[in-house]
């Protein structure tokens, strides 16, 4: 079982990167079952259930009898596949401004959630995460900055005591993270980051919510002014 799992998660996944890589457009069909069988040299079992995992997250639809057909982008479920497809089709800064938009709606609002109702542990951890952004920018440690940073971010989700705030974001994660590492190799970008950081965590910890809300929204105004100079540009 753990095998056919393996050589399912291997057919779906090189299926996706070729529907990445534009050699299956939307709305192209896919080889057939028995054409995709004979090249990975599985079964028709398995490759049924390979696309059942792509149909489940949306890219792909399986019409039985007729064969299957790469959904349109709208159509798919899973965020970071929908972003690793517009990044790969030139659509990367365009994608890079629209997610710092989708974080304004959801964190602004978590951090003037928050800050009403913070207690003394979350502002240590956000506290204890600045340092360690600045540990990690110290000695050139990107991954350790990028943990950081996300953490922090985390804590203040938790903190708004607001489930859905952090269901929604959930899915962005991924995406934030490998962001977040390409643009955190920039000195410039790190030194801003930790200043907008201890100013959010000015803001939680005299509880004003209007304070946090702007700290925040400022927070990622600098984000997208960055990555407009640095790396899109």
């Amino acid at each position: 079982m753990t095998r056919r799992k393996s050589l399912v998660n291997t057919v779906a996944d090189d299926l996706l990167d070729r529907i990445i890589a534009g050699r299956f457009a939307p709305g192209d069909a896919l080889p057939t079952e028995a054409e995709i069988g004979a090249e990975f040299d599985v079964s028709r079992v398995t490759v049924r259930e390979a696309l059942r995992t792509l149909s489940a997250r949306g890219i792909v639809r399986v019409v039985s009898g007729v064969g299957s057909r790469v959904a349109p982008v709208e159509e798919w479920s899973s965020v970071s596949d929908a972003l690793r497809f517009r990044a790969a089709h030139g659509d990367d800064a365009l994608v890079a401004e629209q997610l710092i938009s989708t974080r304004r709606l959801i964190e602004c609002e978590a951090a003037a959630l928050a800050a009403s109702i913070v207690d003394d542990a979350a502002l240590a951890e956000c506290a204890a995460c600045v340092d360690e952004m600045v540990a990690g920018a110290a000695a050139g440690d990107v991954d350790r900055f990028v943990e950081a940073d996300l953490r922090f971010h985390v804590v203040i989700l938790g903190a708004s005591d607001n489930l859905f705030l952090g269901v929604l974001l959930a899915p962005l994660t991924e995406v934030l993270a490998e962001r977040r590492a390409q643009t955190s190799r920039v000195p410039e970008i790190q030194e801003h980051a930790i200043e907008e950081h201890r100013r959010i965590l000015a803001a939680l910890g005299s509880r004003d919510p209007e304070a946090a809300r702007a700290a925040m929204d400022h927070h990622l105004q600098q984000t997208l002014d960055d990555f407009r100079r640095y790396v899109a540009g």
